[in-house]
Formats: C-alpha cells, sequence, structure tokens
C-alpha cells in the first residue's frame, strides 16, 4: 500500500510517517516544504491513501493562509481527478474553521473542497476538525501552547499567561494517530459531507493556569522525587510529553545517598497515590532494620548478592527466615507487626530495591525498634 503524507515534516506529520512505518507500511510519500509540484503529480498518481496534513498557520503575510491551507488542497485534489486515482483522502483541519478570520476562512474553504470532491468523485473522504493537539516532536511557540510550556520549564526559562482562567480543547497526538490507523486498516465510511467526530473522552479541556502548574510540578519532581499521578490519562501524557522537550544535556538527575559505615539507602521515587521506591545497599556481613511497622507494609526485592530476611512476631519467639538472592529474583513482603531485619550473607555488596506503601513522614513514621 502506498501512502501519501504531505507535511510529513511536521508535528503530525513526522508522528504519523514513523508510526506507519511502526505498522510495517514501507511505501510513503513524503510530501514536505522542499518537495515540488511534479513530486506531488509522481504521489497522487500512485498513492493508495492521501492523509492532507500540511497546512499554514502563522504566515508572515495573512495572503499565505489560502495558499497553503485551501490552495494547496485543491491543488492536491486536482492531480488526483487528473491521474484518474480514486484513492481515500484524509484532510486534517481545525476547530478554528468555525471562526470568522483569515485561518479559519482558509480551513474551512479547504474542507468545502474536500467534501465536494469526496460527493462529484464518489472517493471516501475524512475530514476531522482538531482542536489543540499536544505531544512530541511538537515546536514551542508554534504548534502549541503546552509545547512553549513545556520547552521553557524544562529550561528555567519564565512562561507569559494572560489568563490562567481560560479552558482550551486538547488532544493528544498518539490519540490522534490511532485514530488514522483505525481509517486507514479499516476503511470506514463516512456519510458524504459529514466530519468525522474524535473520541470526546480523548479531549480534554483544562484551563491554562492548571496546565502550567502540572508541568512546573514535573520538573519539581527531580527534587522532591515526587512521580505524577499516571492514573490520570491526561497527566499521564502531558508528563510524556514534557520529558520530551528535557535538554539533551539534562536527562539525568542527581539523587542523595544516605551513606554510613553499613552502606547506603537511597530514596528513588515517590507517589501519594502508592508510596515510595528506595535501593538498599549493605556491605557484607551487615544487618539492617530490626524494627517494625503498625500499619506501613513493604516489599524487598534482592537484585544483587543473596540475604536471610528475618521476621519475629511481637510478642512471639519464632524466627521465620527466607534466604534470598539475585540467581532467583523473588519479592518478600514484609507484613505488619513483625519485627524484621535483612542480613548480607554475601561477600559482595548486597543491593535491594524497597517499597514501602507510604511516603516516609517524619512525624509519623510508623517504625519501631526491636531486634529481631
Amino acid at each position: 500500500m502506498k501512502i501519501l503524507v504531505t507535511g510529513a515534516a511536521g508535528f503530525l506529520g513526522k508522528n504519523l510517517v514513523y508510526n506507519l512505518k511502526n505498522s510495517r507500511y514501507e511505501d510513503i510519500f513524503e510530501y514536505t516544504l522542499d518537495s515540488t509540484d511534479e513530486d506531488l503529480k509522481k504521489y497522487t498518481s500512485e498513492c493508495d491513501f492521501v492523509f492532507h496534513l500540511a497546512g499554514v498557520n502563522r504566515p508572515k503575510d495573512p495572503k499565505e493562509f489560502m495558499e497553503g491551507n485551501s490552495d494547496l488542497t485543491r491543488k492536491i485534489l486536482s492531480f488526483l481527478r487528473a491521474s484518474g486515482n480514486r484513492a481515500p483522502v484524509l484532510l486534517s483541519s481545525s476547530i478554528q474553521a468555525g471562526l470568522n478570520n483569515d485561518y479559519g476562512r482558509s480551513k474551512r474553504a479547504a474542507e468545502e473542497a474536500v467534501f465536494e470532491y469526496g460527493r462529484e468523485e464518489d472517493v471516501p473522504v475524512y475530514v476531522y476538525r482538531f482542536p489543540n493537539l499536544f505531544g512530541k516532536w511538537s515546536m514551542p511557540n508554534y504548534n502549541t501552547v503546552i509545547a512553549t510550556f513545556c520547552h521553557n520549564i524544562a529550561r528555567n526559562l519564565p512562561i507569559r499567561i494572560d489568563d490562567r482562567e481560560k479552558v482550551i480543547s486538547l488532544a493528544y497526538v498518539d490519540d490522534v494517530i490511532d485514530q488514522f490507523l483505525r481509517i486507514l486498516k479499516t476503511g470506514i465510511r463516512i456519510p458524504p459531507g459529514e466530519f468525522v467526530t474524535f473520541p470526546p473522552n480523548l479531549i480534554y479541556e483544562r484551563k491554562l493556569g492548571f496546565i502550567a502548574e502540572r508541568i512546573e510540578s514535573f520538573r519539581r519532581s527531580r527534587e522532591n522525587l515526587m512521580i505524577p499521578d499516571m492514573g490520570d490519562e491526561f497527566e499521564t501524557k502531558l508528563y510524556s510529553t514534557y520529558l520530551s522537550f528535557l535538554p539533551e544535556n539534562d536527562f539525568s538527575y542527581p539523587l542523595k545517598a544516605n551513606r554510613d559505615e553499613r552502606g547506603s539507602f537511597t530514596e528513588f521515587l515517590k507517589t501519594p497515590e502508592r508510596g515510595q521506591v528506595s535501593i538498599n545497599v549493605s556491605h557484607p556481613g551487615i544487618t539492617k532494620g530490626q524494627h517494625w511497622h503498625n500499619s506501613k507494609n513493604e516489599k524487598f526485592l534482592v537484585v544483587k548478592g543473596k540475604a536471610a530476611i528475618n521476621f519475629r512476631k511481637i510478642g512471639c519467639e519464632e524466627v521465620v527466615t527466607y534466604h534470598v538472592s539475585d540467581e532467583k529474583p523473588e519479592v518478600v513482603d514484609i507484613p505488619t507487626g513483625y519485627t524484621h531485619n535483612i542480613v548480607n550473607e554475601g561477600d559482595t555488596d548486597l543491593i535491594t530495591v524497597m517499597w514501602a506503601n507510604e511516603i516516609f513522614d517524619p512525624d509519623r513514621p510508623d517504625t519501631f525498634r526491636e531486634d529481631v
């Protein structure tokens, strides 16, 4: 299957092209600003599907709106007609097509041209009116306010918000690509003249102030180790977008290792809903722990070395021992009401990943000293 993607080097086009390749589509005609009319004639004569994503939204001269949106669309359709190619056409438009400004009129004219073409040629056409899109590979100060916020905040640069209460509609680029691929693979037909409805549950209405605060919290997470709420779809997608804007010399960040003669203990991740993860290092022969909890519970996973994890129920004398090592990865639950310790039984450092169901609170540590 040969697929034409206009605007292939842009934000949406680049995401589509690489995900087409991920889906094993190999014959992709990439129409960009460097392409010629001769390239476009060739592509439109041979393609089996057209993703028309190219457009102009921030020109130097307002007349470029019509040239880059309506005129280019009509040129593509005329080339398809001239070659007798009845390939389906998908147009990426904007909710701003409903506005009476230069950009909106140019997008609306492109929509009308595609609808007219579909009716006259009896060809499947798909017209989307997208809200603001966000995601990886977007361009700050061009594609979306989220790109600008992410770029600036990741670099400790100021951002400008004129109205923190302003609500904007957003859709995530990966969700858009999923919709495109579904249409490509299924060949769903849309009644003539109707827009394709983007799933309402994948459109997010958020205030600008809220978006800025969340992105600021992502930057702070490198200091307080708090991971965003991954149970929130929008926050998860926003965080992925933020990470894509990190400067390439700033992918890593330091952690504080609490060291003593026994080894070290380093907090790694924290979440308000699911506790925290830490890395514990014990030197040979060292015993750590020797305490119990009322409600706090933990999980231990030895990833290097071998250890004995010992338990004794409070008020009892019997000791229960689990011998674990990196040769057979297994998780050991640390039940409440049992004093416990971990002993390095090997000749090298013991490294253990430790999860606790709550973030450590020095005012309510729920940790009571008692030897096993």
